[in-house]
């Protein structure tokens, strides 16, 4: 069986290709090379490539850099999804295909309300988050007409490798530099009252794997661990991994409006017996190992 995964080499990417070449799969991987919102060059890409299934990671993945250039974050993410539809529809209309969407999609729940299910109304706050719901209901309209669409709405997670423009990767390499001596010991944050969902890379790209399976029904999935964390938590879990102390102080631009996300995958379980298995400690070892080795290394 055939994959064909776009953004392959990005963050996500780097985990998810080899997690599918050990499960069997011929992948075949395209990044920017293929401008994913040029119909022609994404119908050329699927017709050479002929894929069974097809994986569109490919994104603007960045919700500051959405409000700095929208144009290209709707380009990129909802033009995008659109050839890539479009082009499994005319050369490989039997391919499932998996869209991977945003918890972002959501926005922000009052505090203390139980986790988000797929029948959560969407509520996007930011360019990023409207055009990942836009290509979400996208795809379900193309579903509508035959296409084997799975919508995936993925809430945070991390690991090696991934930029420190993400809030944990952010933290960890401000730690690693302090531990060392490369920073003032002064770590910088946003709005510390936020509370997220947070998931190792490695249980994402489990969850992306085993809707690959035709078996399982199409349709919207949370991939989510259902656990809310809040991020004064989170910053005070890795300090003590790091063994820093440094003052927390609060940067103005990095400060957002309180945002609660907290995702229900009891679907994903159900179709797939999907369970998130990675500690988020060991999450937080594994990104800041990262980081330290990273730093030396300059």
């Amino acid at each position: 069986m055939r994959v064909l995964v776009t953004g392959a080499s990005g963050f996500v990417g780097g985990f998810l290709v080899p997690r599918l070449r050990a499960g069997g799969w011929d992948v075949i991987g395209c990044d920017q090379e293929v401008d994913v919102s040029e119909d022609r060059a994404v119908a050329r890409r699927v017709v050479e490539v002929a894929p069974d299934a097809i994986i569109h990671l490919a994104a603007q993945s960045s919700v500051a850099v959405s409000w700095r250039n929208p144009a290209l974050t709707y380009r990129v993410n909802f033009l995008g999804t659109r050839s890539i539809l479009e082009a499994a529809v005319h050369h490989a209309p039997r391919a499932r295909i998996l869209l991977i969407g945003s918890a972002d999609q959501y926005g922000s729940s009052e505090p203390g309300s139980p986790p988000l299910d797929e029948t959560a109304p969407m509520r996007p706050r930011s360019p990023y988050a409207r055009t990942k719901a836009a290509a979400d209901r996208l795809g379900e309209r193309y579903a509508e007409d035959g296409l084997d669409v799975v919508r995936i709405r993925a809430f945070n997670h991390s690991g090696p490798g991934q930029s420190d423009t993400f809030v944990m990767s952010s933290w960890a390499r401000q730690a690693a530099e302090i531990a060392c001596g490369r920073r003032a010991p002064e770590l910088r944050v946003g709005n510390l009252d936020s509370v997220r969902d947070f998931l190792d890379v490695e249980d994402v790209v489990d969850a992306y794997a085993r809707l690959l399976d035709d078996r399982v029904p199409a349709g919207a999935y949370n991939v989510a661990s259902g656990e809310g964390v809040r991020l004064r938590d989170l910053l005070e879990l890795l300090l003590e991994i790091a063994g820093i102390r440094p003052r927390v102080e609060v940067d103005p631009q990095r400060m957002r409006p309180l945002d609660v996300s907290v995702g229900n995958a009891d679907r994903l379980r159900a179709a797939t017996g999907w369970e998130p298995r990675v500690p988020l400690s060991h999450s937080l070892e594994r990104v800041l190992d990262y980081w330290r080795q990273a730093v030396s290394a300059t």
